[in-house]
């Protein structure tokens, strides 16, 4: 995909479609050099502010090459229920929106009390070689389970049988506010972050005894990229969701956070946006120390790890827009089941798609997923 067309401009308009205008790359380094001034922080922002039709973070999709073994890895630790597993093949719907002819594969939905997981088992992927994502990426490394602390979704993960990376094995007590956090992989190497809340957290993230009536312990919070340049990528997604960042923060010279994160003397910048009105963001990380590596070259949209996808609720609008300004997706929108999709990279090469349901009522909508149960 372009470099360009999505940087400072978008701020300056807060992305008008009708009124998006190209740049031209000779412009792109300066924009990037001068981005951070740019990112203004506005602690009371959340997804509710956008000038765009996006509604939220839909789903977090991982690409596996043992669809049973990760299902199974999955569903022991979390509970979660399974809304469907299903075979695709011989299908130009598919085909168009992968950007592969005679694609085939496994897709397994997994529903979280507020978001969807996907694992999907591409054929093609058959003889990839697996790795593990180290903490300082470059890329999504990870999502977040988080769980109350009186039932810890730690012990649930490493049960079912993942790799902690954490220093000694258990989460860690960062700065005495109610919350431990921990870092572990799934037995193909997908890096998952564990966050157990106790007291004033977990009502801050909607949590009472009503969740636990309902059987809903555990939950997804969030899509983690890791750049080299953070306020270049900050920046982009800027105008993607056209609202401003909540965060920003600097953590360095501190014992745990090296204990969780698993590097002495760590320092990195993250800033985040917020997707909901409780505890749903995407994060942005760059490690200073050790320095987080540039990604080369483009991931395939089927790549192995993780993706995401934003739900719009006007899917033609959002892909003319960000189409107007630069981004380059695989296909034009398909409808492919419950939902219209287009896949496209951000300017580090994650994949994310735009998602919109077919129907407005459905229950894997965010409209949906991000409803209080206390309401």
């Amino acid at each position: 995909m372009k470099r360009v067309n999505i940087l400072l401009p978008l701020v300056a308009t807060l992305l008008c479609s009708c009124q998006a205008t190209a740049i031209n790359e000779e412009t792109t380094a300066a924009m990037d050099a001068n981005s951070a001034a740019n990112i203004e922080v506005n602690p009371a922002a959340n997804i509710k502010d956008t000038s765009t039709t996006i509604i939220g973070v839909n789903h977090i999709g991982l690409s596996v090459k043992d669809l049973d073994k990760e299902l199974a890895f999955y569903r022991e630790a979390t509970n979660f229920e399974l809304v469907s597993r299903e075979t695709v093949s011989h299908n130009k719907d598919a085909d168009r929106l992968f950007g592969r002819q005679d694609i085939a594969y496994e897709i397994a939905v997994l529903k979280a009390p507020n978001m969807l997981l996907e694992l999907t088992e591409f054929e093609h992927n058959k003889d990839a070689e697996i790795s593990r994502m180290p903490a300082k990426g470059p890329g999504m490394t990870h999502t977040c389970f988080q769980s109350p602390s009186s039932d810890p979704g730690w012990a649930k993960f490493v049960n079912a049988g993942a790799t902690p990376l954490t220093w000694g094995g258990e989460p860690v007590d960062l700065g005495g506010y109610g919350v431990t956090y921990g870092y572990a992989y799934d037995p193909e190497g997908n890096m998952m972050e564990l966050e157990q809340l106790d007291g004033n957290v977990l009502s801050r993230v909607g949590y009472d005894k009503t969740w636990k009536d309902l059987g809903e312990v555990m939950w997804m919070s969030q899509v983690a990229l890791v750049t080299h340049d953070i306020d270049r990528l900050m920046n982009f997604y800027h105008g993607v969701l056209g609202f401003q960042p909540y965060r920003k923060a600097e953590l360095r010279d501190n014992v745990r956070a090296d204990q969780i994160v698993g590097y002495e003397n760590s320092q990195v910048l993250a800033g985040w946006f917020r997707m909901n009105e409780t505890s749903k963001v995407i994060e942005f990380w760059q490690y200073v120390n050790p320095a987080t590596p540039e990604f080369e070259g483009e991931r395939d949209v089927t790549d192995l790890g993780y993706s995401f996808s934003l739900e719009v609720t006007d899917i033609q609008k959002e892909y003319q827009r960000l189409t107007d300004l630069g981004v380059e997706f695989v296909s034009e929108p398909v409808r492919l089941g419950e939902f219209w999709q287009a896949y496209t990279r951000d300017l580090d090469s994650n994949i994310f798609s735009l998602r919109q349901a077919v129907d407005v009522e459905s229950e894997l909508s965010v409209r949906k997923l991000d409803v209080n149960k206390l309401l």
